[in-house]
């Protein structure tokens, strides 16, 4: 018979954050690296909901606060990272995290 390849085993785009904490915040110098199938070339980047423009690399230094995003031809649209200009935060490791894990947290400002 024939088995549809489960959402799990999919190829998704992911918008990497660097450095790897959430929420982004400009004065950290925050890079968003665009990770999919295809050539670089072909990365679309949408900031705040609309088309940016694209880029002829994968990663680019942030220096507005929003909501990004980028797409990648085969893997469609990453998730939104948002990217503040908040004076304080608490954050939190940009990973998956789950129930009963231990994370450090950093209040910072």
């Amino acid at each position: 018979g024939w088995c549809p390849l489960s959402p799990t085993g999919a190829q998704t785009t992911q918008l990497l954050v660097q450095p790897p904490w959430r929420p982004a915040v400009l004065w950290d110098r925050v890079t968003l690296t665009c990770q999919g199938s295809g050539t670089a070339g072909a990365t679309t980047w949408y900031k705040d909901g609309q088309r940016w423009g694209q880029e002829d690399r994968q990663r680019f230094l942030v220096t507005e606060s929003g909501t990004y995003m980028c797409d990648r031809p085969g893997t469609g649209l990453s998730p939104p990272v948002k990217v503040l200009d908040d004076p304080l935060v608490l954050q939190v490791p940009a990973r998956a995290l789950l129930e009963g894990d231990t994370v450090t947290l950093r209040c910072r400002g």
